[in-house]
């Protein structure tokens, strides 16, 4: 299948789906029976698709589920019969109305009817929602929570054992981000970053400069997911860095490791994303850089874990290059967001191709990119895909100029590879091996 404007290398492409005009976000793959079903949450309509995906070429949407007005509803999670989504408050510039109400918490659906999805409870915080959670099954979902007397995220662990009751069972934070208390060393650095970077006493927009984002104290806020691995949560916590958390005593989450990377790297979003994946000792940790390619550097990384009281940086991802005949010399000029977002996550679950040595990353307006990571000192890309540029705006991002954002990758363990966008539909690509 060949696609006038996109540009590749080392990938096929198998199918696309326009989502009924639908932009996803996040995305959760899922088998049932002799069916593949893939969830999406939506950037800028209020609510989840479930998309019949077994055959990749053809895929469709069996069913848009409606959302609550006035909310973003853009994340989702799952495993077995129930699903976790997000509710919050939309974020700056998404197109919200700031004076309008709005639902925030989670909702927890039960998925038997895979395409019949049935709310069962909805988790408030008393604040303005959560961002990215996870569920991996069993008794905890892991939440990225504004919580009421907080400022930015933390970490809450939600007990869905009863999942028409779910209750708090746990919450972690960086001092400094309740109300009253004395702020952290990686707080009073924010601000001295702030103020000598952008002429700031302050960061009243999560260290964006007002481009988007939850207010924080200074890029101090989980992005989440908070990703459990055994007793351990690795926790990626914005300017604050990787925290690695003891969680065997689910009601004190306890730090027991942590790595930073701002400065040198930006801090708004510093570190947005981990995963570790504890039988090779490594994570994969990765920015997100909303500055539209005008701030200090992002990464995507790898570090060491083999003791994680003492994680160390391994090696930088290579930054995409463009292909030939692209009208910019390098990403951050091209117009909207620059840089890593989402990967390949949801490794928890047994329909998700697990991580070997391929490592696949959503980069904004460099489209997909894949890595062989096989050597961790010496990572390689060796694929890529451009999908063309969208030809509609359906919100109000990326400012300025209209270009792909490619926002979230998903692999299934057949090897399809979906990609979803701001501004189109879903992509369904297979890596030439």
């Amino acid at each position: 299948m060949k696609v006038p404007g996109s540009f590749s290398k080392n990938i096929d492409i198998i199918g696309y789906c326009d989502m009924q005009d639908r932009p996803a976000f996040k995305m959760c793959i899922q088998q049932r029976a002799d069916r593949w079903y893939l969830y999406t949450a939506h950037f800028w309509h209020h609510g989840w698709s479930i998309v019949d995906v077994t055959d990749p070429a053809n895929p469709h949407v069996e069913r848009f589920v409606e959302g609550p007005d006035n909310t973003a509803t853009l994340q989702v999670s799952l495993q077995g019969e129930t699903m976790v989504t997000a509710l919050e408050k939309p974020l700056p510039g998404f197109g919200g109305d700031d004076n309008a109400p709005f639902e925030e918490g989670v909702l927890i659906w039960d998925i038997s009817d895979p395409i019949d999805p049935v709310k069962l409870s909805h988790w408030r915080t008393g604040g303005t929602g959560t961002h990215r959670n996870l569920y991996a099954g069993g008794q905890y979902a892991h939440l990225a929570a504004n919580m009421a007397g907080f400022k930015g995220n933390i970490y809450v662990i939600l007990d869905i054992s009863d999942r028409g009751k779910p209750r708090e069972a746990g919450r972690w934070w960086i001092p400094g981000q309740k109300e009253g208390e004395t702020p952290t060393s990686e707080i009073v650095t924010a601000r001295a970053i702030a103020s000598k970077k952008y002429g700031l006493t302050s960061l009243s927009m999560c260290g964006c400069m007002g481009f988007c984002g939850r207010p924080g104290v200074d890029g101090i806020s989980l992005h989440g997911p908070p990703y459990v691995s055994s007793n351990l949560a690795y926790v990626p916590y914005g300017a604050a860095g990787l925290v690695v958390l003891d969680i065997s005593d689910v009601s004190r989450p306890k730090e027991i490791g942590r790595l930073n990377f701002s400065p040198p790297f930006h801090s708004a979003f510093g570190v947005h994303s981990a995963l570790p994946i504890p039988e090779r000792k490594i994570a994969f940790v990765s920015s997100e850089d909303i500055s539209y390619g005008q701030g200090p550097a992002h990464h995507a990384s790898i570090v060491d874990i083999s003791d994680p009281t003492d994680p160390w940086l391994l090696s930088v991802l290579p930054q995409p290059i463009p292909p030939s005949g692209a009208d910019y010399p390098d990403f951050h000029s091209r117009g909207g967001w620059c840089g890593p977002h989402n990967i390949n996550h949801n490794q928890y679950h047994p329909d998700v191709e697990k991580q070997s040595d391929l490592f696949y990353i959503a980069h904004f307006n460099a489209g997909l990119r894949i890595y062989d990571v096989a050597n961790t000192r010496l990572p390689a890309e060796v694929g890529y895909f451009l999908p063309p540029e969208p030809t509609r705006r359906f919100g109000p991002m990326p400012q300025g100029k209209l270009v792909l954002q490619t926002e979230d990758v998903v692999v299934d363990r057949r090897g399809y590879i979906y990609i979803s966008d701001k501004n189109q539909g879903v992509w369904i690509l297979r890596y030439k091996r």
